[in-house]
C-alpha cells in the first residue's frame, strides 16, 4: 500500500486517538484513509463493520488490500449467508461488509455478538440523517455496546450546506464529538502539496465564433426561462435559482428540492418550463462536449418532434432561439446560392453543384479543442523521441468527460477531423448524402490539382504531419504513435471511410478497438471502459464518470502511471487525485495539459463547483468555532438521551385512580415486522417510542400490532400501484380473512402535501379510474377493512403504540404460520373459507346474516333441503329468505319467465 502522506498520515493519527467525523476536500483521498484503517482492523482478532459502501467500493478495498499481502480480507454479509450460521461469521472476526437491512434485522434478533464489536467505520457519512437506517444501527450498536469505536469519513463538504446545523444533527446521529475538517485550502495540504507541484501547462481554447453566438443564446434563453419560473412561483425567488447555478451539474437536484413539495399545485405552464431547463442544460453541455454534427442533431430533433414543439413553453420562438438555429447550421453546412449572393463570386466549384442541383456545401467545422489536443500530442511525440535521459517514451493518459466523448476523440485522432465527420453527418443526415459524396469528389479533385488551400484546419496541419512521419520512419518501429497511424495515403483513407460508413459509432471498447486498430493491440487493465489509441508508448483515452466501476480511473492512473495526462474535461475531483498521484510519487515527472475553453461555461462550471467547496468549508469553519457539544454525546454512559427509547413526555402526571398513583407493572410492547419494510424509516421510530420489534417473513400484512389487528402499509406511489393491478385487492382478502381487524394505513411524504389527488386533478364527473374510486370500491368490497390516514412516520408511530394500548401481545410463530392459501386459520375462526366465500355470493346473504346460517346448517347440502320458513327463522328476515330459497329452487325456464313478466 502506497505510504501515507504528510497531511493524511496526520488526518489518520488523529481519527485513531479520538472518534470524529472527517470532512476531506473531493479528489484529497478519502478512500486512502479508509483503506488504511481497514488494514489496521483486518484481523480475526477485532470485529469492525463498515456501512454505507456500494458493491463496486467494496470490491476496490478488497483488491487494494489483496495486492498489499493482507491475509485476513474483509467479508461480506449477503443473503446467502443462512440465518443459524450468522453469529459464526461474525464471531471470526476482522472487517465486514454489510447492508444496512441485514445488519438492522441482526441487530434486533442479536445475531450478531453486539458488545464484541471494535467499532464501526461508516464511509460517505453526510448521508447520516436521523431516519436513515445506518442512523438506526449506530443506535442499537451504542444502546448495546459502550466501548466500541465510531469514526465517519466523508468528501463532501457541500452537502452540508443545506438545512439549518446539518452538520451538527449528522454528528449526534453519529455519536461522535469531533469534526475534522481538511479543505484543499489547509495549511499542512496546501505546503506539502505546493512541495511537489506536477508540471501543469493550461491550455485556453478559444470557442469559434458560432460557437460563442450559440452559447449567448441559450444562456439568453436560460435566463428568459428562469425569470418566468420565477414570476409563476415568487417562493422560488432565492439565491440558489441563479443563471450561474443554472449551469452547473447540481441544478436538478436543487430545483426538485424547492418544486417536489409543491410539484402537485404546479400548472403545466412550470411544469413545462422545468422541463425546457433541462433540455436547455443539455443542449449547453453538448455545445462544448462533442461535435457540430452531435449537437445540431440534438436541435434539430427538438424542432422535429411535434411532441416537444407543441409542448415547449415558448422558448423556441425567442429571437434568441433562431440565431442558436442558424448558427448550429452554418458549423455543419451552408447553402450554396447564399454564399454567391453574399461574396458575388462564382466559383468552379459552386457551378459543379448548380449542374448537380445541390442546394448544401458541408463546411463541417472542426472542435476547437481537438486541434488544442493534437498539438499537444504533437508536442508530447517530440518529447518522447529524445527521452533517453527520462528511461524511454512516457505513457500518456487522454482524460474526456463520458463514453460518447472518448470514442469521438479516438475516431478523430485516427481518422482525422473531416472524415470522422463526414461519416457523422452521412450517418445523422442519411437524406443528404449525395451532398456528402459530392464534397468529398471536389476535395479528391481539389488536392490531385494540388492547389489545396494553405490552412483550412485540420487537413493541412495533417498532411504535415504525414509529412514528418515519413521522415522518422526508419527510426525504430516499435515507436509507432499516431502520427504513423495517420501515415496512410489520402486513398487508403477514403476506403477506411466508405469501410466505415457503414458501422454504427460504436462506444463498446472491444467493437471500436476492432474498427481501424490493429487486433494485437489489447492492454491488460483494471478498467473496461479505457479506449487504446496505440501501444507504444502506451496512450489511452479514458472516460472521467460513467463506468461501472467508481475506481476504475484510480487503477488505471495507477496501473498505466502516466508521464503525461490530458485533461480533455475539467473534473474537480480528478484534478486533486492527481496532484496526490504525483506527490506520492516524489522525483517521477508528471505533466498535466488541461484543455478548457476560455470564457465558456463549461470554465465557469469548474470555478463555480470550486467557490462552492471553498464556501462550504469555510461555512463548517464557522459552525464548528461556535458549536456546543455535550459530554455524553458519544453515549458511553446511560445519560444520552438519544439512546433512551421511551416516547412519554416528562409532563405526563400520574393517575392517581389507579391503586393510589402507584407505579403500575408495564408489559413490554411488541410489534411483528415484516423484513422488507426494513427499507423503510417506521422500524426505527418504532423501537425509539420503547416498542420491542420481531423482524420475520410475514406472507400476509406488513405490521402486527396485536392478535387481531394487521397493518399493510402503503406509499403514495405503492396504493396507486397495487390498486391498479389488483394486489390490493389478494392482499386485503388474505388480511380480512385471517385477522379481525384488518387495517390498510397509508403513509405520506412528509415533505409533500398531504392529500391523495392534486387539486388540478379533480374532476366533475366521477370515473372508475380515480384513486378515490378504486378505494371506495375496496372499502365497500371489504367491510371490515379500516383506513389509516398518516402525515408522516412520525404520526404513524404514535398511532401504532395508541392502537396496542391495553392489548394482548402478538405471537411471531402464528403471524409466521398465516400464508396467503393456508387452511390453518385462527382458532376463533371455525369455518372452511372456500363454502364460506361461495354463501357470501348467494342473493339474500351478506356479511350480517352469513354467520347466524353457519352455526345453524353444516354443508351447502343442507342448506339445499331447507324450507323458506326454516330460512326466514335463521336469518331473521323473509325476504333474504324468498331471495335465497328462490335462487336455490327456480329452474332456469321460470325464472326467465319471471324476468319478462316483470318487464
Amino acid at each position: 500500500m502506497a505510504v501515507l502522506l504528510e497531511h493524511e498520515s496526520q488526518i489518520f493519527l488523529d481519527l485513531f486517538h479520538q472518534d470524529g467525523l472527517v470532512v476531506c476536500a473531493r479528489g484529497l483521498g478519502i478512500d486512502r484513509l479508509l483503506l488504511r484503517f481497514l488494514r489496521l482492523y483486518c484481523e480475526p482478532a477485532s470485529l469492525v463493520l463498515v456501512l454505507n459502501t456500494s458493491p463496486a467500493e467494496e470490491e476496490y478495498f478488497i483488491d487494494q488490500l489483496r495486492s498489499d499481502g493482507v491475509v485476513h480480507l474483509p467479508r461480506r454479509v449477503t443473503n446467502e449467508i443462512t440465518n443459524n450460521t450468522r453469529y459464526e461469521f461474525y464471531t471470526q472476526g476482522g472487517v465486514i461488509f454489510a447492508t444496512s437491512r441485514i445488519l438492522v434485522v441482526d441487530f434486533l434478533t442479536d445475531r450478531i455478538p453486539a458488545n464484541l464489536i471494535t467499532g464501526i467505520l461508516v464511509y460517505k457519512a453526510h448521508r447520516i440523517i436521523e431516519s436513515c437506517q445506518e442512523a438506526f444501527i449506530l443506535r442499537l450498536y451504542r444502546q448495546k455496546n459502550k466501548q466500541g469505536f465510531i469514526k465517519a469519513f466523508t468528501d463532501n463538504a457541500v452537502a452540508f450546506n443545506t438545512g439549518f446545523c446539518h452538520v451538527e444533527r449528522v454528528m449526534r446521529n453519529l455519536f461522535v464529538r469531533k469534526l475534522y475538517l481538511w479543505p484543499r485550502f489547509h495549511i499542512a495540504v496546501n505546503s506539502f502539496l505546493e512541495k511537489h507541484k506536477p508540471e501543469v501547462v493550461e491550455i485556453h481554447v478559444s470557442m469559434t465564433p458560432a460557437m460563442l453566438a450559440i452559447q449567448t443564446s441559450i444562456l439568453d434563453i436560460l435566463n428568459a426561462c428562469l425569470r418566468e419560473l420565477k414570476r409563476y412561483n415568487p417562493v422560488l425567488e432565492v439565491e440558489d435559482l441563479s443563471l450561474e447555478n443554472a449551469i452547473g451539474k447540481p441544478f436538478d437536484k436543487t430545483i426538485r428540492h424547492y418544486l417536489d413539495p409543491l410539484w402537485h399545485q404546479l400548472g403545466a405552464k412550470t411544469k413545462s418550463l422545468v422541463q425546457d431547463l433541462k433540455i436547455l442544460r443539455t443542449l449547453l453541455l453538448y455545445l462544448t462536449q462533442y461535435d457540430c454534427v452531435t449537437f445540431l442533431n440534438l436541435l434539430e430533433s427538438l424542432k422535429a418532434s411535434e411532441k416537444a414543439f407543441g409542448e415547449n413553453s415558448g422558448w423556441l420562438f425567442l429571437d434568441s432561439s433562431t440565431s442558436m438555429f442558424v448558427n448550429a447550421r452554418a458549423r455543419v453546412y451552408r447553402i450554396a446560392d447564399e454564399k454567391l449572393n453574399q461574396k458575388g463570386k462564382v466559383s468552379e466549384k459552386s457551378d459543379v453543384k448548380k449542374e448537380n442541383e445541390l442546394k448544401r456545401e458541408l463546411v463541417l467545422e472542426s472542435n476547437p479543442k481537438w486541434e488544442a489536443l493534437r498539438e499537444v500530442l504533437k508536442e508530447i511525440e517530440n518529447e518522447n523521441k529524445n527521452s533517453e535521459d527520462l528511461g524511454g517514451p512516457g505513457q500518456v493518459l487522454i482524460c474526456a468527460s463520458d463514453d460518447r466523448a472518448c470514442a469521438q476523440l479516438r475516431e478523430y485522432i485516427i481518422a482525422g477531423a473531416e472524415a470522422f465527420l463526414t461519416r457523422l453527418y452521412n450517418k445523422t443526415f442519411g437524406k443528404d448524402e449525395k451532398a456528402g459524396e459530392e464534397w468529398i469528389k471536389d476535395r479528391k479533385a481539389v488536392k490531385s490539382k494540388g492547389n489545396a488551400r494553405p490552412d483550412t484546419g485540420p487537413q493541412a496541419k495533417k498532411a504535415k504531419l504525414t509529412a514528418s512521419s515519413k521522415q522518422n520512419k526508419h527510426k525504430k518501429q516499435q515507436d509507432r504513435t499516431i502520427i504513423q497511424m495517420m501515415g496512410k495515403t489520402e486513398e487508403e483513407k477514403r476506403e477506411e471511410l466508405e469501410v466505415e460508413d457503414n458501422k454504427e459509432l460504436s462506444s463498446s471498447q472491444e467493437s471500436s478497438i476492432e474498427e481501424t486498430i490493429p487486433e494485437d493491440f489489447h492492454v491488460n487493465l483494471p478498467s473496461d471502459c479505457y479506449y487504446g489509441i496505440f501501444k507504444n508508448p502506451l496512450t489511452i483515452i479514458h472516460p472521467l464518470q460513467g463506468c461501472s466501476d467508481p475506481y476504475a480511473l484510480t487503477r488505471v492512473l495507477h496501473e498505466v502511471e502516466p508521464r503525461y495526462v490530458v485533461l480533455y474535461d475539467a473534473e474537480l475531483t480528478f484534478v486533486r487525485q492527481l496532484e496526490i498521484y504525483k506527490a506520492s510519487r516524489p522525483g517521477k515527472p508528471l505533466r498535466v495539459y488541461f484543455l478548457i475553453y476560455g470564457g465558456s461555461t463549461e470554465e465557469q462550471r469548474y470555478l463555480t463547483a470550486l467557490r462552492k467547496e471553498k464556501e462550504a468549508f469555510e461555512k463548517l469553519i464557522r459552525e464548528k468555532a461556535s458549536m456546543v457539544i455535550p459530554e455524553e454525546r458519544e453515549g458511553r454512559d446511560e445519560t444520552n438521551l438519544d439512546l433512551i427509547r421511551d416516547a412519554k413526555p416528562a409532563s405526563v402526571s400520574t393517575d392517581t385512580r389507579k391503586a393510589g398513583g402507584q407505579e403500575q407493572k408495564s408489559v413490554q410492547q411488541t410489534v411483528i415486522v415484516d423484513m422488507r419494510e426494513f427499507r423503510s424509516e417506521l422500524p426505527s421510530l418504532i423501537h425509539r417510542r420503547g416498542i420491542d420489534i420481531e423482524p420475520v417473513t410475514l406472507e400476509v400484512g406488513d405490521y402486527i400490532l396485536t392478535p387481531d389487528i394487521c397493518v399493510e402499509r402503503k406509499s403514495i406511489s405503492d396504493l396507486i400501484g397495487s390498486l391498479n393491478n389488483g394486489r390490493l385487492y389478494t392482499q386485503c382478502i388474505s388480511m380480512s380473512r385471517y385477522y379481525k381487524r384488518p387495517i390498510l394505513l397509508i403513509e405520506f411524504d412528509p415533505n409533500k402535501s398531504f392529500s391523495l389527488i392534486p387539486r388540478g386533478s379533480l374532476h366533475q364527473e366521477i370515473s372508475s379510474n380515480d384513486v378515490t374510486s378504486k378505494l371506495t370500491l375496496l372499502t365497500l368490497h371489504f367491510p371490515k377493512l379500516r383506513i389509516l390516514w398518516c402525515p408522516s412516520p412520525h404520526a404513524t408511530a404514535e398511532l401504532f403504540e395508541e392502537l396496542k394500548q391495553n392489548h394482548p401481545q402478538p405471537d411471531a410463530e402464528t403471524a409466521m404460520a398465516v400464508t396467503a392459501d393456508s387452511e390453518i386459520l385462527p382458532e376463533s375462526d371455525k369455518y372452511n373459507p372456500g363454502p364460506q366465500d361461495f354463501l357470501l355470493k348467494m342473493p339474500g346473504i351478506n356479511a350480517k346474516n352469513c354467520r347466524a346460517l353457519m352455526n345453524h346448517v353444516k354443508s351447502i347440502a343442507e342448506l339445499v333441503t331447507l324450507s323458506k320458513d326454516e330460512l326466514s327463522k335463521i336469518l331473521g328476515n323473509a325476504a333474504n329468505a324468498t331471495q335465497l330459497f328462490d335462487f336455490i329452487h327456480l329452474t332456469y325456464g321460470e325464472a326467465i319467465s319471471k324476468g319478462k313478466s316483470k318487464r
